[in-house]
């Protein structure tokens, strides 16, 4: 009965996205119905048709491959971290992605197809930085929450000094590394699919490991875990995830605050069923997302990142009221 219901729960989200997916190539400035986008995908005669193979379904997949990359990382950081409030928008992850990035391509402009790794090594320079600050004889919670909030004002701060330098070649990054998916690319595509890929990849590999995290260090290990190398392991994973998804699809904060909550009030707490069950929803997020944005007040656009920021926002408030009534704080 409840496989059933897994089973069940997990059909519902598919079928939201392929629905979303369907509202979203048929809405925009270009709308089309959804036999004649399948018979101009088919033939290549219908120039509508074709400007949306060509404009807006690499933006739809770019969008997916974010939200999924950003959900995942999210999930993965919260068992590393043992906290739910764990995000990388939140803890800096992201924001240090994009100032080393931003920075390197800045002083590289040659080497500007290089950013999802320039991203990773800032996503992992951010990640050090919190563990090393927070640390303290272990992890508090609380105590590593706030220092990733600083951490992520401080590369925010200093991502955002660049726009006061009047440089085009740092106006354009900073336009590839913001939150608008306009003009995305099957170029984009094929980047983002690839290390999107491999991340989830190994993400649904070290599933056993995120639930053997939710013990005790000293009863995983008396389980035969290694319980740092598992957790370092699992920290590259999401930092791969969190950084290319930076690199490609933007700076977008709180996918993997919320995503991972709602999906384990949904199927629960086993990472097996979580981790694809937070890649699903955090696609159709993302895709709702930036769906609304570019249509609600069209032909202006709202960058998915702001809506997200309205959404999560609130419920940072309220995932901080309940860790603190949980903690004691």
């Amino acid at each position: 009965m409840s496989t059933l219901r897994t089973t069940f729960k997990f059909t519902v989200v598919l079928l939201l996205l392929a629905a979303a997916v369907l509202i979203s190539i048929t809405t925009g400035s270009i709308k089309v119905g959804l036999w004649e986008l399948l018979q101009g995908l088919f033939s290549g005669t219908n120039e509508q048709v074709e400007v949306i193979r060509d404009l807006r379904l690499p933006r739809i997949i770019v969008s997916m491959l974010s939200g999924a990359a950003l959900a995942v990382s999210g999930v993965l950081l919260q068992a590393v971290m043992r906290n739910p409030l764990a995000d990388a928008g939140v803890i800096g992850i992201a924001s240090g992605a994009g100032f080393v990035s931003l920075l390197l391509v800045t002083l590289f402009p040659a080497m500007f197809f290089w950013m999802p790794l320039f991203s990773c090594l800032g996503g992992a320079l951010a990640c050090f930085l919190v563990y090393s600050l927070s640390w303290r004889s272990g992890l508090q919670p609380m105590r590593l929450i706030l220092v990733g909030v600083a951490i992520n004002a401080t590369f925010t701060g200093l991502g955002q000094s660049f726009n006061y330098r009047g440089s085009y070649a740092v106006t354009s990054v900073n336009q590839a590394i913001s939150s608008i998916f306009t003009m995305k690319t099957w170029t984009d595509v094929e980047i983002l699919g690839i290390y999107a890929s491999i991340g989830l990849i190994l993400s649904l590999l070290v599933g056993s490991w995120c639930n053997m995290l939710a013990l005790q260090d000293k009863t995983a290990g008396n389980l035969g875990m290694r319980v740092t190398q598992a957790r370092l392991l699992i920290s590259v994973i999401a930092v791969l995830l969190a950084s290319t998804a930076t690199a490609v699809g933007g700076l977008i904060a709180f996918v993997g605050l919320l995503v991972p909550h709602i999906g384990r009030q949904i199927v629960g707490s086993d990472h097996w069923l979580l981790i694809p069950f937070s890649a699903i929803s955090g696609a159709l997020l993302i895709l709702v997302a930036d769906t609304l944005g570019r249509t609600i007040l069209a032909p202006t656009e709202i960058p998915a990142s702001i809506l997200m920021t309205i959404i999560g926002g609130p419920f940072l408030i309220f995932m901080l009221r309940r860790s603190d009534r949980l903690h004691g704080a």
